[in-house]
């Protein structure tokens, strides 16, 4: 059995599972606005880590990292250049407090914020802007993404959730 770089696999080979990934794969991306959605619902539920009065902050439900957090303001635009002098002030003040609160509590060496405008720019949702904060570790890019064309995520949502809510004060 051949793997992705051509190297052999032993038939030994484990899978490496990761069943949350399937209501991404399989779930409707049509639908309502996901953002929306949480934006309404149980903080709890929806991994809400903040709420402002413009803007909130949650755990990516796929994050492509331990404590990987999106902000996003409440009303549904598609670009900052559409936001309000209030809710831009608001959403990049909850971008930087939830960097300062991650500092604290998860230690990262270091971080990737930024937003992604359109999907040939990688957004996800192109029609609800909002912001990525992503806490990284040296040596948290291992051979998984590599080899594996897998992440790694080693804490639950819930934990991550709970810990970052708790530290916010």
């Amino acid at each position: 059995m051949k793997g992705r770089k051509g190297s052999d696999l032993t038939a030994h080979a484990r899978p490496l599972w990761a069943p949350w990934r399937i209501q991404y794969i399989t779930g409707s991306k049509k639908d309502a606005c996901f953002l929306c959605a949480k934006a309404k619902g149980d903080d709890e539920t929806n991994h809400v880590i903040a709420r402002g009065k413009l803007a909130f902050a949650l755990l990516n439900t796929f994050p492509y990292n331990s404590g990987h957090v999106l902000v996003a303001p409440y009303r549904h635009v598609a670009d900052l250049s559409l936001l309000t002098a209030d809710e831009l002030s608001e959403v990049m003040a909850l971008i930087l407090r939830v960097k300062e609160v991650m500092t604290t509590t998860l230690h990262p060496h270091g971080f990737n914020i930024g937003f992604n405008i359109g999907t040939p720019a990688g957004a996800g949702v192109a029609d609800h802007v909002h912001g990525h904060i992503v806490p990284r570790w040296i040596g948290d890019t291992n051979f998984m993404p590599v080899l594996g064309d897998v992440r790694v995520v080693p804490q639950a949502l819930d934990d991550t959730a709970k810990l970052l809510r708790d530290a916010w004060g």
